[in-house]
């Protein structure tokens, strides 16, 4: 339900929306298989971490910004680099950082 809710955010925001992971297996086969400028991601996807789809994400060097509950001490070092914002963030704060690693749209 969150994940829609920020889709909804986003759209009204003026992004489009290419995909909603909620499994690292359907992330990383967005990331494999879709083009895009920047993504969100939660560290934690299912109860298994996303590390492997912000290796995948860099592998492309495609930007990302991290959504985590967890402090960034507590990530895995697979996020280590990339934009962090500790959940829950205001909505105005998310389309802000989303703006500032995009590329120009």
């Amino acid at each position: 339900m969150i994940a829609f809710n920020l889709e909804d955010l986003l759209i009204d925001a003026g992004f489009e929306v290419v995909g909603i992971a909620g499994k690292l297996e359907n992330a990383l086969n967005l990331i494999a298989n879709t083009e895009f400028d920047v993504a969100l991601v939660d560290a934690n996807l299912a109860g298994v971490s996303a590390g492997p789809a912000a290796k995948a994400l860099l592998a492309r060097d495609i930007p990302f910004i991290v959504l985590s509950g967890y402090s960034t001490e507590q990530l895995p070092s697979d996020f280590r680099g990339a934009h962090f914002m500790k959940k829950p963030c205001r909505p105005a704060q998310l389309i802000q950082s989303l703006n500032a690693i995009v590329p120009q749209r």
